[in-house]
Formats: C-alpha cells, sequence, structure tokens
C-alpha cells in the first residue's frame, strides 16, 4: 500500500516533468539551436542532481503550509495537484505546479479543519509576483548586457552559433538543477511528514535521509515526464509567446535559472545572512511564471511589439485556474477516498488544553480567557477541536494555528542508547548529544516542553535573538529537533 500511495507523488513529478521541462530547454528546442533528444537527456540528469543534493529547503516551507499526515491524504493531494497540471498541459499551457500542489494542500486543509499557516501561504503567494517580475528584470539586464557584448566582439555568425548551442545546454542544464532543486518539493513535499523511508548511514560516513530517498523517486518521475511528454509544451514556450532568436532563448533561460536557484539555494541564504544582506525565503516557485516573466523582459527590452497577448492572457487564466481547481478536486478527492475507500487521509492527532498548554498560549500573546470550559479535555479530531475553539473565542486563521502547534500531543521518550545509536556526530555536536542523554527516560508530550528541557540543560540547544545574523543558526536548531522528534517519538 505505501508503494500504491507513492504512485500519485510519482504521476505529480511525471506532469511536472512534462510540463515544466519547457521552462528549462522549451526556447532551446523551439528556436531549434537544441535537438529534444539531447535535451530531454541533460534535463533529465540535472534535475535528479538538484533534487536530490538541494531540495530540502524549499520543501519545508510547504511542508509548514500543511503537514499532510497520513499516506493516503498524501496521495490524495499528490493526485489532486497531478490531474490539475495534466489537464493544463493537455491544453498546452504551461501552468505551475506550485500553484497546483499549494491549492491542493489547501483544500486538505479545508477538508481536516486544519489552519493554514498564513505566513508561509504568504510566502509562496508573494513569489507568484515576485518570481516572474524578477526573471524580467534578469532578462532585460542580460539581454542589454549580451547585446553591448556582441557589438563590441564581432564574432563571426558561425562562431556565435556554435557558442549559444553549447551556451544553451550548459544554462540548460543549470536550469534544471534549479528546477529540481525548487520544484522537488511540489512532488514529495506532501510526502515528508508521512514518509515510509528511514535515514540511511553509508559505510559509515555519507547520510542518505529518508526526505531524500522520496526525492529521488520523484525526480525520476519528472525525468520520465520529460522524456515522454514535454515536447508539445516545449513549442508552446519557444514559439507562441515572443518569437526568440537562439541567444534570446538563451538570456531566458539564464534569467529564469537564476531565479528558480534564488529561492533553493541554502547557501546562498547563509552568505546573505552572514554578510548582512536579508535571505531570500526558500519556497517552492513557478518556473512557469519565471519563464514567462522572462520571455516578456525580452519583449519588452525589444520595444514590446511581437509579444503575443492572446497567448499571454491564456496562459494566465491558467495560473488564476489552477490553485483553485486543485482545491476544489482535493477537497472532493479526499472526501471519496476516505468514505467510499475507507482510507486514513488524515492520522489521528489529539489537543490538549492543559495548564501547561495554556500558560504556553499566554506566553504568545493568544486570547485563553474564554477557553477556561475546554481545559483539561481532549480532542482527536482537528474539525472538532477547531469548532470547539472558535465557539468561544473569535480567533483569527494565524492564532489558531499557533494553538493547534502548541495543544498537539505527540509523546517523545528520551533513550541514551538510542541516542548513541542514531545522533550522528557529524550532524550534532558532542553538547548536543550529551545534553540529550542526560534526558534519558524523561517523557514529553508535546513538542515545545522537549524543546524548553533541551534549552535548559544546555546552551548548545537554545536559539538566539532571531536577527539576520542568528537566522541561520536558529534554523539549523530547528532541524535539529525536528530530527530528534523523529529518532524518539513514542510508537503508538
Amino acid at each position: 500500500m505505501i508503494w500504491f500511495f507513492l504512485l500519485s507523488g510519482l504521476f505529480l513529478g511525471w506532469s511536472l516533468g512534462a510540463n515544466d521541462a519547457a521552462n528549462v530547454f522549451g526556447t532551446a528546442v523551439g528556436s531549434k539551436m537544441v535537438r529534444f533528444k539531447m535535451a530531454a537527456l541533460v534535463a533529465s540528469i540535472f534535475v535528479v542532481l538538484g533534487a536530490v543534493i538541494s531540495g530540502a529547503g524549499a520543501a519545508h516551507t510547504l511542508g509548514k503550509l500543511g503537514a499532510v499526515n497520513a499516506l493516503a491524504g498524501s496521495f490524495t493531494v499528490a493526485l489532486a495537484a497531478g490531474a490539475t497540471v495534466t489537464w493544463m498541459t493537455k491544453l498546452k499551457l504551461p501552468v505551475s505546479t506550485s500553484q497546483a500542489i499549494v491549492g491542493a494542500i489547501i483544500g486538505w486543509n479545508l477538508f481536516t479543519g486544519s489552519p493554514t499557516d498564513l505566513n508561509s501561504l504568504g510566502k509562496i503567494v508573494s513569489t507568484w509576483v515576485v518570481s516572474p517580475v524578477l526573471a524580467a528584470i534578469f532578462s532585460i539586464v542580460l539581454f542589454k548586457l549580451f547585446k553591448l557584448f556582441l557589438g563590441k566582439a564581432r564574432i563571426h555568425l558561425l562562431e556565435l552559433d556554435a557558442y549559444t548551442r553549447v551556451g544553451l545546454i550548459v544554462v540548460g542544464a543549470f536550469g534544471a538543477y534549479s528546477l529540481g532543486a525548487n520544484n522537488i518539493a511540489n512532488v514529495m513535499g506532501v510526502f515528508v511528514p508521512a514518509s515510509p523511508f528511514k535515514d540511511l548511514n553509508l559505510l559509515g560516513f555519507v547520510s542518505f535521509s529518508g526526505t531524500q530517498q522520496l526525492f529521488l523517486l520523484g525526480a525520476l518521475a519528472i525525468a520520465m515526464g520529460i522524456f515522454t511528454y514535454s515536447e508539445r509544451v516545449m513549442r508552446t514556450v519557444g514559439n507562441e509567446v515572443f518569437k526568440l532568436t537562439p541567444v534570446m532563448a538563451l538570456i531566458v533561460v539564464l534569467s529564469e535559472s537564476i531565479v528558480l536557484f534564488l529561492f533553493a539555494s541554502e547557501s546562498l541564504e547563509r552568505w546573505l545572512v552572514t554578510h548582512g544582506l536579508p535571505p531570500i525565503p526558500l519556497v517552492p516557485v513557478s518556473s512557469s511564471q519565471a519563464v514567462i516573466g522572462a520571455v516578456i523582459g525580452i519583449g519588452i527590452a525589444k520595444g514590446g511589439k511581437g509579444i503575443n497577448f492572446g497567448v499571454l492572457g491564456k496562459i494566465a487564466s491558467g495560473w488564476v485556474t489552477t490553485p483553485l481547481a486543485a482545491a476544489l478536486l482535493s477537497f472532493v478527492a479526499l472526501f471519496f477516498v476516505q468514505n467510499v475507500f475507507e482510507q486514513e487521509v488524515v492520522r489521528p492527532v489529539t489537543y490538549e488544553l492543559s495548564p501547561a498548554v495554556i500558560q504556553k498560549l499566554k506566553e504568545r500573546h493568544i486570547p485563553v480567557e474564554h477557553l477556561k470550559p475546554l481545559e483539561g479535555k481532549d480532542f482527536h479530531n482537528m474539525s472538532q477541536f477547531r469548532e470547539a475553539l472558535k465557539s468561544l473565542e473569535k480567533l483569527s486563521e494565524s492564532q489558531l494555528y499557533q494553538i493547534f502547534m502548541i495543544a498537539q500531543k505527540d509523546s517523545f521518550r528520551i533513550d541514551s542508547t538510542l541516542a548513541k545509536r542514531e545522533m550522528i556526530p557529524t550532524e550534532f555536536t558532542p553538547e548536543q548529544i550529551r545534553a540529550v542523554k542526560r534526558l534519558h527516560g524523561r517523557l514529553f508530550l508535546h513538542k515545545w516542553q522537549l524543546d524548553e528541557a533541551l534549552a535548559a540543560e544546555s546552551p548548545a540547544w537554545r536559539l538566539k535573538p532571531e536577527t539576520s545574523v542568528n537566522k541561520i543558526y536558529n534554523k539549523s536548531i530547528r532541524k535539529k529537533r525536528r530530527e530528534l522528534y523523529v529518532i524518539f517519538r513514542v510508537k503508538k
């Protein structure tokens, strides 16, 4: 059943490859500078590398949007997103896979009564505007620079043709790597909370996490989509929005690739923070929107003439329709999977408003005055807990999200033997490992209780003031905490 449920993620990966490979090599193939088979081979290799090596950053943000915690739920969400993307692909529209999976996750949140993290949603939605604008800006700047360079270099046309072909392949490889790194979150991100894979320690030196194993499977599905069904969408991107010369095609792919890389690179985020610069949020952005933005940028740099606004309007309508269709399809499909096929689309989670939880909510400045009637009660259903809260207190979606996170019961028992076996020295410092071992035998009913016990035990587990300089350090601590949740969670 595990492999059956993963099929929808693989289908979504295939859909992404069929649709979004056009954003990497569509302009190259459309301008007939690169053969489709060569483009598909290069894209497939580098999309796998990008997904496995650099896919974790954007996946975490998507996971915060909605923690789909049951395999049947992940299956249904991914299936709804994949069906939406495939439908749009059949219409030859380069739609946003990011929008499809976000819409499908929100459909799951609505069906289960789980609150939506508005902060994460805001970050993702803002990129739907920012990414095409950034791509257009990069495209205009690069076009001006290329024009200036070629005007002075006086390269022979045959040489320019050869250089452009090589450049399209190199830039396409970079674009495919960036696509894998950024968009694998769309394919397998919903399976991460319910991942059936265990971390592997290869030869005692190389760690191959369960998440990376998921990403490898998803990337292979993307590669299959590239080979089998991406050529027709490449023609739309490469020919119909704006007629591109080979050099323009190179500029478009480079601009789009830079945008994808900016929103996926944890290394770049660390470099920016280290140098006191504001970090770029690691979120899955739409490669479709980025490439269209880059193409429009070329059109603007050329004076605005030649842009096919009819095709552009058709594509834009797909961007508006995609998240709405995916959310609706996800909601309806979840109803059928749960009630007709009797599959668990949401894992039972217990919420308790204990005195300790009430006190923690007060510390977060969340109004709890009217929640006293619920104190000490357990809720085993997300929808029931949500309705009980809203019936007593007027709460925003953001406040509901915080209450859900703090009240959720998720037992952890610390075992020093397990810590010695599972806590890899290359990932945890010796002091962090010793601090965990000193908590041997302790049972914690909430994640935040374990976090506080670790911080009290050692400064090595404490967060620092949330300044731009400390952001990377705090992110590392939170990542290590999530690993401890997996290691010490009490199996039910």
